[in-house]
């Protein structure tokens, strides 16, 4: 089986596993939170290095106000109860997107989890919270603007290197596969950048019901894939040797 260095899951389909079951919505978030433990312990043990989640999108605040305000105190939950654990399992814990957007109590505790996992050296975990690609590029395009703007870099210098090292994804490496349940099909403001050469898996299951056989079914489906990058295979393999 091959293991991706850097899984990327869109955790899909919490809402309409709760309505399907007769349960409130925040019952599928609680039920998709103990399934994101499960599958990032899974990925630990597996060896993937780079893990990332994403949990709450610029477009979910969009959300009502009261399902919101149950996912922020479910990320507080979750980083109080797991923050020791996460040491445990050497487990890197970093986040990428709008943390000035998040509710102050919230900011504490994920610098605090932050803090505390800096040290790990195993599984790095990345949640993207209050994130949107669109978002991401936007202040990437304002960042390299002021450098210009200050004449730390010329117009000529700006590239793809460039755009890159302004990335909040600039310390790790592109997703080897993207992943996704509940059936949709799309990325939805999900690491646009980032996915250029990204493999992509879809399934039906929900995320409530996604279990460890399933990660490890993507993982097979992932390994069966030629990834060429643009190049005819023979050149690939040239390059890669």
């Amino acid at each position: 089986m091959k293991i991706p260095q850097h899984l990327a899951i869109i955790m899909d389909g919490n809402g309409r596993w709760a309505q399907k079951h007769h349960r409130p919505r925040v019952y599928g978030h609680v039920k998709g939170t103990r399934v994101a433990k499960k599958i990032i312990q899974e990925c630990s043990r597996l060896g993937v290095k780079y893990l990332t989640l994403y949990a709450f999108s610029t477009e979910n605040w969009l959300r009502p106000q009261a399902e919101v305000a149950f996912l922020m105190q479910i990320l507080r939950r979750y980083l109080k109860r797991e923050t020791q654990n996460l040491i445990k399992e050497n487990i890197r814990f970093t986040i990428i997107g709008e943390l000035d957007r998040l509710p102050s109590d919230v900011v504490a505790s994920i610098s605090s989890a932050m803090e505390a996992t800096q040290h790990c050296t195993g599984l790095n975990l990345v949640f993207a919270i209050s994130y949107g690609s669109r978002q991401e590029l936007t202040q990437t395009v304002k960042a390299i603007a002021e450098k210009v703007a200050l004449g730390h870099i010329s117009i000529d210098e700006i590239n793809e290197v460039t755009i890159q090292s302004n990335l909040s994804t600039a310390t790790m490496p592109e997703p080897d596969l993207i992943l996704r349940t509940s059936g949709e099909q799309r990325l939805s403001n999900f690491l646009l950048w980032q996915a250029a050469y990204s493999e992509f898996y879809f399934t039906e299951q929900l995320w409530p019901d996604f279990t460890e056989a399933d990660l490890k079914d993507s993982f097979e489906n992932y390994g069966s894939r030629q990834r060429r990058f643009g190049k005819i295979a023979h050149e690939h393999e040239i390059a890669l040797n």
